[in-house]
């Protein structure tokens, strides 16, 4: 039996396009996006603007926050999409506890494509000086429960519908 998948968490360094993912995928799905951004304090987004990477502590909270809101979306009866990017398993393990049959979005790429496309993305408060930094707290979820490994590179809304296609092989019929 396939264990369902309750809600969805775009994965993966800056640059990566968790966020034109999950747009296309709740565009095509119907469901609830969540920007993991949003919910970053003052003082992280400070940090992360002058360039100095976010330390654990620094995480904890707005990984708490995260928790909670997929916790609500799906209390709620929505089929949450969340973007984070969930480097470390042990962020990973904190949303799966908050909400468990969360299932995982790695979108894969190198480290100069995301330099890249982190230096074309107008407005943003991540610059592309922290690339390094979450390649080295970066541990890839390779062979991780309800994880799906896509290509960043790809053609965004293919990666949407195989993630899509994915997401609906693990609900309940």
């Amino acid at each position: 039996m396939v264990q369902p998948i309750n809600a969805l968490v775009i994965m993966g360094v800056c640059g990566c396009g968790k966020s034109s993912v999950s747009d296309a995928l709740c565009a095509r799905s119907g469901a609830t996006a969540i920007e993991g951004d949003a919910f970053h304090p003052a003082e992280n987004i400070r940090k992360m603007s002058a360039g100095i990477p976010l330390s654990d502590d620094d995480r904890a909270d707005w990984l708490n926050r995260l928790s909670d809101e997929l916790r609500q979306a799906v209390a709620a009866g929505q089929r949450p999409v969340l973007t984070c990017s969930a480097l470390k398993l042990r962020y990973r393990e904190r949303l799966r506890a908050a909400v468990p049959g969360v299932g995982f979005v790695f979108l894969e790429l190198t480290p100069e494509v995301a330099a890249r496309r982190v230096a074309d993305r107008p407005g943003h408060f991540m610059p592309a000086t922290l690339i390094d930094s979450q390649f080295d707290a970066l541990e890839p979820p390779l062979g991780e429960p309800l994880t799906l490994v896509l290509d960043a590179t790809g053609d965004v809304e293919q990666l949407a519908e195989t993630a899509s296609r994915w997401w609906l092989d693990h609900t309940p019929r």
